[in-house]
Order: structure tokens, then C-alpha cells, then sequence
């Protein structure tokens, strides 16, 4: 039984006045302050124990104990179920009440008139089903989720839901008349001796003839959670007769027969409209037989289940229908499918049926008879539809035309033409009905006229899914008068509503408005149609560029200089010095094509400029591959759109501000992608469900922090580049300022845009390719410590993204493998060199335990200290010092001073000692200045050159033996060292030598990373 809604029980509850009603029982009442009192008519009452509360709706009596709003007085009052109630609530509350529980006859309207024939007594309980699906949400919603949504649907097959309402709008069966009707609705079949409805929970569906007449009435259950064996599928009683949609099969000679009718709407709502049902694998009739000769249909295509008892039906009926010289085809769905099923897994159904229909099954012997008409097929169709029209007594009705019953011949090829059906065994999909409407598109809205009615639709662009919802702002306007409203097209209680409140305002009939609403309805889908292609249509930024600004930014790419031509426009748009930052900056931005890009953390000081590094890098970038936020929430990443990310660029102000969401971007760096479950409710069923919300990446990440202390799991993730906050940096940067109140610096300006337009072409000509690095085996890298095998992954993509950004400059080539083709640019040696030179700044620092501000207070401590020393003639254990002598020495901030100090004493840099003034603090320094030149570097990177005789020597088929020597930046060749090539180990290690102390002293650490795990160049893959 169909669920009321809570929003029709809570309007009763508001609307019928509690008061009213108990007045309307006979009962006097009196005010009692904000109450009213009166004598309970449920016992015998001397005195007023009756309290209603006229603020809440509410009754209560106080001897009884029972009491609530509207609905429980009705149900004490009547008698009556709560159904009941409810239906007597709908149809008026002021009905007069007689004796209490006495009389017992239906006030509501029976929708049966006792004096019908069967026919009209059936028609009429048809008709009242009808009504009732229209009001009954829960119905609606199950027709929905079965994908039968056809705005005219409902109407054109008379549709109905038996919601167990009819029984309470008919007299009571003790009396003659209830008795005399139930009699009649149980000999048609709609009433059982029980006492209960037939097709009590069901969606109704009747077969109708071409009379009028319904011979057959199908009910489905809308539930499944039924008690064991109920039947979800129902009939009358008796022989089946009759065929559903018997009059549209006369428009085809073709014919799709599928098993059950919930099948066949579905066929129709997908524009297939030659089609009809039978009833159940055993239920094709001798009605089915007679109606398909007398159409002329030529063949059958059986739709019926994909299942053991559907494929045994479907070959069964194929030998009958073979026999009676109908072609039989088998649309084969997915094995265990329905068509309503398949239907709603592969969507748009209009293709996806048709592309099932295409592909039916012969199931004839041999080949498939050849087809012959006397003129050409258009002609064929025309004249069939014709001859059909002149012999009904009614008139065709306009819906969309009807696909054509067989192959379309040439238009040319005339009277007796053989069309073979195995080339294309059933119809080809129906295109869409050709609405002969026009629809401008102006300012984000639609504007339709029909007639002297005008249609304004705004908001279809928010509409970019199919079969779901159709919402939209509508205004009709006609003369001065007009009405607008809001609605889901798709939803037949909302088109009502508007239908029948528009045609109040315009003062024209129902009809007129409802017959506009469809042709609107269809154009609005061919407009949404076209917008969700263009939308999923793939683009291709590089076709949106126009011929001379890609010519020109492709002779960007192609400079065998590019790397400095970057570095160059970077000083022309206004950024200085940061040579090495802003290169790893441009090439990190460029990763994002890559499948594993890199992510960039710019640290330095307050005003120092890494958000200017950061926002100078971005303009370079394309607009549609960058995302930037001020801050983010921790929840924020995860209800993205799933491509808002891919392959873009997330920017972040301050690493700070995105604090909370951390978690989600280590995430997405390491993983590529982001998935959350959440809860959330069921459109369908409203019921609570757990949903799935997925990112896609990669994604490249760029951010900035002033903070000392950062989340670790974070930071190596990420290539750290420190900004230059060097008093030369800073001088430089005020000249620039100074420039550019120049009058040169004023064209500077204006020509800034159109070398960042340049640079933003090129980005968008490069293609995602592959890369092959052919030296890959032959590299090394350090493996002391476990973080470094992040850092090697992040060395190697810098390489590939080099490459990658010189690919027109290079020989793109195709490698084919098991059926797959790669498209990939190889890497050069100059690609390795120049990767070196970047690996030794930006790693070399993000493996610094120090942070570049504390590194380079560091080195200015060191500085005073060396000069104090010197000056008093003392040695650096003995000489003391303060934070205001560091404040003084390096003129720096004393919130920075005491920030980066605290840094340097936790890592035992400097040692406190406690002053001779009370509770002062003085320092020492430790640091015995190790790296004092204050160049990052990376030990272990295998230098160029000996790759290159690698690399040769591979060529040739030898083996060789590398040893990294102690320093940063150069490993030679030592070939008296190398094994002969017999030897079992199949690849060589090399030892390192020992590395710079830190503070004087030697790590355990240090001491045991003697030998690299690191493979060294003995390369086994063939080179092309």
C-alpha cells in the first residue's frame, strides 16, 4: 500500500481546524482562558473533561485519556481506518456528523456508478486508478526509477496505481449497495472474495482496443520487500485478450515483442513505438497472431527476458512464427538483463536499444528472406502510414514518426528492389522528434512563441544530466497577462500545477497549455541535448589559438635556447635574480602533463617575495590549468568535480591556510586521486545512502609558507626552494620598482601581456607524451636515508618534464607492443645536466634540515662570531653572545632572531649557557662551519660525462664500474677498476666516500652507508 506523504498529513494537520470539527459533532464549547472546554461525545460526559487548543489543532479528554489533532478525531468520530480519515479530511472537513459509530455510510463520492455494465464499471475503476497515480508520489517515483518518465506516458496509456483507496469510497459491504458492487468488481476482476483490491500496491497498466474497450488490465507491485509469495506481477482473472498498443503496430511492419509491458513502455519511452507485449513467457495469444497478419507485418524481433526461461520462450515462439511466415529476430540483451534493466545500466536508452535492435539475432535457418517493395522505402513508409490513417475512424495522432520496419534502400531505386536483411536486421535508431519549433538563445535564456503565447526559459544550462531532471524557470505570457513559475518538466505533478494555473491566468483552456508545454518540453531536450555534447566534447586548447600566435609561440618552443629564453622573459615581466627558483618553478608548473608531476613549496620570510615568485610563475601557466585558493578546509578537496583537478595546477597562498587540508593534499600527490564516502540522501527513495565522491588527479601542487616547522609527511612530497634575502637581492628589486616608473618601464608594461600570452600558447601546445629516458639505468642518486626514495622519483620527473618541454625540438616517436601504441620524446644528456644543476638546489635544500631563512641566519652568526673571535684574540668555545648582538649584527626583526635561534639551539647548532644578569641567556656557537659557502648541493648524482662513456660503452655491449668520489658534483671513470664481463654479480656497486662532517662530528649513520644501493650504469635494455 502506498505510503501519504508526511507533507499532505502535516497540510491537514495545519489547514482542518480541530475546533471546527468538534463543534460540527454537536459539542458546545466554552473559552477556558487560551482553551476551550465542552462535554467529551466518546462517554458520558457530566462534566466538560473535553479540552481543545485552538493554537496547536489539538483535543484531548481527560477521562478517556485520548486526545490529538484533525485525523484521531476523525478516526474516534467515524469510526473510520487513518487512511480513511485522511480521505475524508481531503474531501472537506465540515461534512455533518451523525450518531457516533452508528450509521456507517461513505460520505466520500464512489467513483463507480452502481447501475454500469462490466465495460463501464471496469472503465470507470480504471479511470480512478488514473486519478490516483497523479496524486500518489510514492507511484510516480517508482515509474521514474523505472526509467518510464515519458512526459506523455502516463496519460496516453492510462497508467493508474490501486493505492487500497477505492474500497473506502464505496458503501459499506453490510449494506445492500457495498455488497452489490463489490459483487460486480469481483466478477470483472478487481475484487477478491477476501474483501481486498485485486491489484492492491500496483501499478496499473490496461490493454485497451481500438474500440475502447479494455480487454486485459496488467498490475505491478511497486514494492519487492513483500511477505513470501505475494506476486509481484498481477492480471485479471480468466484468458488473456486482447494486445496492448495494438493501433501503433499498424505503422510498422516490423514489430518488437517483448515479455512483460513494463519492458515494452520502455521500449516506447525510447521512441520505439511498434511495440507491444506478451503476457509472460507463455503468454503470447491467438489475439497477438491475428493482429500481426492483419497489419502485414513481416517480421517480429522478440525482446523477451536474457535469461534460461526467456531464451527457451523466445525459440519456441520463433517456430510458430516461422511457420506463419513472420521473420523472427532475438535481441540479445546481457546475459540475466531485462530491457528495462539494460535500458537504465546503458544510457541514452534511444541508442542504446537501438543498438541491441541492430544487432538481432536471425533466428530463422539459413538467411534472412530479402524484403520487397513496390517503390522506394521513404515512398513505402509514407503510402503504409497513409493507407492506415484512410481506414481508421480515428485520426493518426501527431507523435514522433515511427522508424523505419526495415533497411532504407537508396531514394533512386524503384519497384522491385530485393533489400537483404542480414546486412541490417531490425530498425536503425529513431532520431528525434523534429520539433518545428524556433528557440533564440539570448542572454542565458530561451524565448519560445506559439501562437499569441510567449515561453521565457531560463536556467537549461544547469541541466547537464539526462533523465533526471528537467528544472527550469518558465514564464508564459500572453497579452498583458502571464504567469511564471519554477518547475521539473519531467515531474507530471509540477506540469499540472503549472497547467493548470497558467491556463487560469491567460484564460485559455487546459488543453492549449498542456499541448504548448510538450512541443516546449521536446525543444528544451533537443536544446539540452546539444549543450551536454558540447560539453563533453572534448577540447583541444590548441585549436582554440588563433594561426599567428601559435606560429608564435611554437618558435618559442623550437629556440635551442630555451631554458634561457624563460629565465629572460621572467626579467622582462618584472621578476629579478632568482634565477635557479624560477626555473624549477617554470618546469615544476609543466609537470602537470605528466602523470606523476612535482609540487613546489616556496619558505622564506615575511615581504621577502615568495608570493611574487609564486604568482610570476602562475601567469606563465594557461587560465583553464590553474586553480588558486587563499585557504582551503579539510573536507574542501574531497567534493571537487572529479576532473576539476587533472592535470592542473592547485595554488595555494599560504601553506597555512590549507593547514586542515593536508591530509588531502598528501593524498593527492601520492595517490593521484581522492575518494570520500558520505552520506547522503537517495533522490529516489529520499532514504539515507552512502554516496562515493571521487578526485581525479595528478594534480601539481604550489604553495608558499613563511613557518619554520612544517608537517614532514608534506614537505617531502614537495621540491623546496628558498627565496634569495640577500641585500643585493633587495637592491635589485628596488631598482626594478624604480624602472618601472620609467617611461621605459611603462611600455615594459604593456608589452608584458603579450609575452605572457606567448608563453601561455606554448604551454597549451605541448602535448601529455610519454617519456624514455634511455640513460635511466645508468643514473645514480643517494640512498642513505628512506625519504630519498620520494626524492629520487622527484629527480627523475624533473628530467622527464625537461624533456617534455622540448619536445618540439625533438623526434616525437611511437613504440607498438600487444596492441598498444605509446607516442614518447626521449631524454638527452643536456636534459640529465641541466636536472643535475636544479637537483643540487632544490633537493639539496629540501633534504637541509635547516630551513633557508635559519641557514642563512646561520651563516651570519658564523660571520660575527669569526669576527669577534679575531678582534679579542679568543677561541670560538670561549667567546659568548646575545640575541641582541644578533639583532644588531644581521639587523633582522627580534621576533625573527628568537624564531630562528630556538631552530638552531633545538638542532644543537648553538649551545645556552645562562648569563651572569639574572635570568639571561647567552649563546655559543657549535657549528663549525661545514658548507659555509652556502651553495645547496645533493651527493651521489652521476656526472654528465661519465654517463656519456656509460652510455657509449653500454652501446658496445660492456659492463663498467662507476665509484662516486667525495665530491657533490663530479664521479669519474676509473676503467682499471672495472670487472671483467663474466662477472656473476651482473651489476657493480660503487662505495661513497665519507661525507662532510656536520658540527665536527661523524653520523652513525654516515658511517654505514659505505656502499650505495643504487644500481650503477650497466644498462640491459636495447637502445633505439
Amino acid at each position: 500500500m502506498a505510503r501519504i506523504p508526511s507533507e499532505e498529513l502535516e497540510r491537514l494537520k495545519v489547514e482542518i481546524s480541530v475546533e471546527r470539527l468538534v463543534e460540527a459533532a454537536g459539542v458546545a464549547l466554552e473559552a477556558a482562558g487560551k482553551d476551550l472546554l465542552g462535554r467529551c461525545p466518546f462517554h458520558e460526559d457530566r462534566e466538560a473533561s473535553l479540552v481543545v487548543t485552538p493554537t496547536k489543532n489539538l483535543w484531548h479528554c481527560f477521562a478517556c485519556q485520548i486526545g490529538g489533532g484533525p485525523i484521531d478525531w476523525m478516526m474516534k468520530s467515524k469510526g473510520v481506518s487513518f487512511r480513511h480519515a485522511v480521505e475524508l479530511l481531503r474531501e472537506g472537513a465540515d461534512l455533518p456528523t451523525g450518531a457516533l459509530k452508528g450509521g456507517r455510510i461513505r460520505v466520500l463520492p464512489p467513483p463507480v456508478c452502481l447501475d454500469a455494465d462490466d465495460q463501464a464499471l471496469l472503465a470507470q475503476a480504471i479511470d480512478y486508478y488514473h486519478e490516483r497515480l497523479k496524486q500518489t508520489p510514492e507511484a510516480l517515483a517508482y515509474l521514474d526509477k523505472r526509467g518510464l518518465n515519458d512526459p506523455t506516458l502516463i496519460d496516453r496509456f492510462k497508467l493508474g496505481f490501486a493505492d487500497r483507496t477505492l474500497g473506502l469510497r464505496l458503501p459499506e459491504k453490510t449494506r445492500r449497495a457495498g455488497a452489490e458492487i463489490r459483487s460486480r468488481l469481483q466478477k470483472v476482476g478487481l475484487w477478491r472474495a477476501s474483501g481486498h483490491e485485486h491489484f492492491n500496491g500496483s501499478i496499473v497498466i490496461p490493454v485497451i482496443s481500438e474500440r475502447g474497450e479494455i480487454t486485459e488490465v496488467y498490475g505491478r507491485k511497486i514494492n519487492d520487500n513483500l511477505r513470501e509469495g505475494t506476486p509481484l506481477h498481477l492480471y485479471l482473472p480468466g484468458p488473456h485478450r486482447g494486445v496492448w498498443n495494438g493501433a501503433a503496430l499498424s505503422n510498422s511492419k516490423e514489430i518488437i515483442l517483448c515479455e512483460a509491458l513494463i519492458d515494452a513502455l520502455t521500449f516506447w519511452c525510447a521512441g520505439y513505438h511498434h511495440v507491444t507485449a506478451s503476457y509472460g513467457i507463455e503468454g503470447f495469444t491467438a489475439d497477438h497472431l491475428t493482429l500481426f497478419k492483419q497489419c502485414g507485418a513481416q517480421r517480429v524481433l522478440i525482446a523477451y527476458d536474457r535469461d534460461e526461461a526467456g531464451d527457451q520462450a523466445a525459440e519456441k515462439l520463433a517456430k510458430r512464427l516461422l511457420a506463419e511466415g513472420l521473420d523472427c529476430y532475438r535481441i540479445q540483451f546481457p546475459k540475466g538483463m531485462d530491457a528495462n534493466e539494460y535500458a537504465l545500466k546503458v544510457t541514452p536508452a534511444s541508442k542504446s536499444l537501438g543498438l541491441a535492435i541492430r544487432k538481432a539475432q536471425w533466428l530463422g535457418r539459413g538467411e534472412a528472406a530479402p524484403i520487397r517493395t513496390a517503390v522506394s522505402a521513404p515512398q513505402a513508409a509514407t503510402a503504409v502510414a497513409s493507407e492506415t490513417a484512410a481506414k481508421a475512424e480515428i485520426p493518426v495522432p501527431m507523435v514522433r514518426r515511427e522508424p523505419e520496419a526495415f533497411p532504407v534502400p537508396d531514394a533512386n531505386v524503384m519497384l522491385d528492389v530485393a533489400v537483404p536483411c542480414a546486412a541490417l536486421p531490425a530498425s536503425p535508431v529513431p532520431s528525434p522528434a523534429a520539433v518545428e519549433v524556433d528557440a533564440p538563445v539570448r542572454d542565458e535564456e530561451s524565448v519560445i512563441e506559439l501562437g499569441d503565447r510567449r515561453y521565457r526559459i531560463r536556467g537549461l544550462k544547469k541541466n547537464l544530466a539526462f533523465d533526471v531532471l528537467l528544472k527550469v524557470n518558465v514564464l508564459i505570457a500572453r497579452g498583458d497577462a502571464f504567469h511564471v513559475d519554477t518547475l521539473d518538466l519531467y515531474s507530471v505533478r509540477a506540469r499540472g500545477s503549472f497547467i493548470a494555473q497558467a491556463a487560469t491566468e491567460l484564460h485559455v483552456h487546459e488543453d492549449v497549455i498542456r499541448h504548448d508545454l510538450g512541443k516546449v518540453l521536446r525543444k528544451l531536450e533537443e536544446l539540452q541535448e546539444r549543450t551536454i555534447e558540447q560539453t563533453l566534447k572534448p577540447s583541444d586548447p590548441a585549436q582554440a589559438i588563433p594561426p599567428e600566435e601559435a606560429q608564435s609561440a611554437l618558435t618559442l618552443l623550437k629556440n635551442p635556447k630555451l631554458l634561457d629564453r624563460i629565465l629572460t622573459d621572467f626579467t622582462r615581466c618584472g621578476v629579478v635574480g632568482e634565477e635557479t627558483n624560477k626555473l624549477i618553478g617554470y618546469l615544476a608548473a609543466t609537470s602537470r602533463k605528466l602523470e606523476a608531476p612535482l609540487a613546489v613549496m616556496v619558505r622564506s620570510s615575511s615581504a621577502a617575495g615568495k608570493s611574487s615568485l609564486m604568482e610570476a610563475v602562475l601567469a606563465f601557466m594557461p587560465a583553464e590549468d590553474k586553480v588558486q585558493y587563499s585557504a582551503m578546509t579539510g573536507q574542501s578537496l574531497f567534493y571537487m568535480g572529479a576532473m576539476d583537478l587533472k592535470h592542473k595546477i592547485l595554488a595555494l597562498a599560504e601553506e597555512e591556510g590549507a593547514a586542515r587540508a593536508s591530509y588531502a593534499l598528501k593524498l593527492l600527490q601520492s595517490e593521484g586521486v581522492l575518494s570520500i564516502a558520505s552520506t547522503g540522501k537517495d533522490p529516489e527513495t529520499g532514504k539515507l545512502v552512502t554516496q562515493e565522491y571521487r578526485v581525479e588527479g595528478p594534480v601539481m601542487i604550489f604553495s608558499t609558507t613563511t613557518a619554520i616547522d612544517h608537517d614532514e609527511e608534506l614537505l617531502n612530497r614537495c621540491l623546496t626552494v628558498g627565496v634569495d634575502e640577500s641585500r643585493e637581492q633587495t637592491r635589485a628589486i628596488h631598482q626594478l620598482q624604480r624602472q618601472k616608473r620609467t617611461l621605459e618601464g611603462l611600455f615594459a608594461r604593456q608589452a608584458k601581456s603579450e609575452l605572457l600570452k606567448q608563453h601561455q600558447n606554448a604551454q597549451r601546445l605541448l602535448k601529455p607524451l610519454a617519456v624514455r629516458n634511455p640513460y635511466a639505468d645508468a643514473l645514480t642518486f643517494p640512498d642513505e636515508r628512506t625519504r630519498l626514495r620520494r626524492d629520487h622519483e622527484k629527480y627523475l620527473t624533473l628530467i622527464d618534464t625537461i624533456a617534455l618541454l622540448h619536445q618540439h625540438q625533438r623526434v616525437l616517436r611511437t613504440a607498438h607492443q600487444a596492441g598498444q601504441t605509446i607516442e614518447y620524446v626521449e631524454v638527452t644528456l643536456g636534459d640529465i645536466e641541466v636536472a643535475n644543476r636544479l637537483a643540487h638546489e632544490a633537493l639539496g635544500r629540501s633534504l637541509d634540515e635547516l630551513s633557508p631563512q635559519t641557514r642563512r641566519l646561520l651563516e651570519l652568526v658564523t660571520a660575527m662570531v669569526d669576527e669577534a673571535c679575531k678582534v679579542n684574540a679568543l677561541p670560538r668555545a670561549a667567546h659568548r653572545f646575545s640575541r641582541r648582538d644578533v639583532r644588531e649584527y644581521a639587523g633582522w626583526s627580534d621576533f625573527q632572531v628568537k624564531m630562528h635561534m630556538h631552530k638552531l639551539e633545538e638542532l644543537e647548532y648553538v649551545l645556552v649557557h645562562r648569563g651572569g644578569r639574572g635570568q639571561s641567556f647567552v649563546y655559543e656557537l657549535l657549528y663549525d662551519g661545514a658548507g659555509r659557502d652556502g651553495t645547496p648541493f645533493l651527493m651521489g648524482l652521476i656526472d654528465i660525462e661519465t654517463l656519456k662513456r656509460a652510455y657509449d660503452q653500454k652501446k658496445e655491449h660492456r659492463e663498467m664500474k662507476l665509484e662516486t668520489p667525495g665530491s657533490p658534483r663530479v664521479a669519474q671513470l676509473e676503467p682499471d677498476r672495472c670487472e671483467p664481463e663474466s662477472s656473476p654479480q651482473g651489476s657493480n656497486t660503487s662505495t661513497l666516500h665519507a661525507a662532510p662532517k656536520k658540527n665536527g662530528r661523524i653520523t652513525a649513520q654516515e658511517e654505514t652507508a659505505a656502499v650505495a644501493s643504487y644500481p650503477q650504469p650497466s644498462v640491459t635494455a636495447a637502445v633505439v
